[in-house]
């Protein structure tokens, strides 16, 4: 795989650090994340995700969700086994993890639930009302005269 340089995007562009930090942070990531635990991510609807994390083996009280900055991190954290056991075969991985995954702008968690060796966790986009897209209506220039002369009658 390849490694981008996103430096110059730091030197000629102002105001977009975020935006530079984040590919940066995006690509360098990648290469990083371990492959365990698998995981899905799956549109729900339309402004609606969820990401499942097969899990098997843990505990509710042996995971932990948390956001920050847009950054949605899940850890799961096994206790140390105090007695000696002698497996002939060991295939269920039951070793500690941290999964990381960015969340986009307006990207909330909004549930989260084990069932079946599979963790859920519910995403929701919601976009401000200030950043929706607006209809804006054309007037007529005619009516803004007249409205016009109304105020001002002298003219």
């Amino acid at each position: 795989m390849r490694n981008f340089d996103f430096t110059p995007l730091y030197r000629s562009a102002i105001g977009f650090d975020r935006m530079a930090s984040l590919l940066d942070a995006m690509t360098s990531g990648e290469q990083k994340q371990p492959a365990y635990p698998p995981y899905d991510i799956e549109l729900t609807g339309e402004d609606s995700y969820r990401i499942s994390m097969a899990v098997a083996g843990f505990e509710q009280s042996e995971l932990d969700i948390h956001v920050e900055q847009n950054r949605l991190v899940v850890s799961g954290k096994k206790p140390e086994e105090t007695a000696q056991r002698n497996f002939l075969h060991r295939g269920i991985a039951a070793r500690n993890f941290e999964r990381r995954f960015q969340l986009a702008d307006h990207v909330k968690v909004t549930d989260a639930k084990l069932e079946n060796g599979l963790l859920h966790i519910e995403l929701m986009r919601e976009i401000p009302e200030a950043m929706k897209p607006r209809k804006i209506e054309i007037g007529d220039s005619s009516l803004l005269q007249h409205a016009e002369s109304e105020k001002n009658p002298a003219q």
